[in-house]
């Protein structure tokens, strides 16, 4: 399972907090399945919780919200996210660099 992943459905739950795991999957543009799998995941590390839709006449209706914990973690999984794209961001860089240097030869 990808950080990535995971960083997008905890990012998409404090978005949309009332989502189900269909309404992630169309937004996030990934498979059922793969929602269902990271959630269970994010469940079993303690970073999100699920409870049930009190008011809900479909029971099997669940409402996923973070925890301190899952709080905690989107904030580290975001730096490092973030520390990755800028060090891609200055490899390519680099990259382009070298070519228009090696243009001008």
């Amino acid at each position: 399972m990808s950080d990535e992943k995971e960083l997008n459905i905890l990012s998409h739950l404090t978005d949309k907090p009332g989502a189900n795991q269909r309404e992630i999957a169309a937004d996030l543009e990934i498979s059922l399945g793969s929602v269902n799998f990271v959630i269970k995941a994010l469940i079993e590390k303690g970073w999100v919780k699920a409870g049930n839709f009190s008011k809900s006449n479909e029971k099997h209706r669940y409402i996923y919200q973070l925890t301190p914990s899952g709080i905690a973690a989107k904030i580290n999984l975001t730096r490092h996210f973030m520390l990755r794209k800028q060090r891609e961001y200055q490899a390519l860089k680099a990259q382009l660099e070298q070519l228009e240097a090696q243009g001008k030869d």
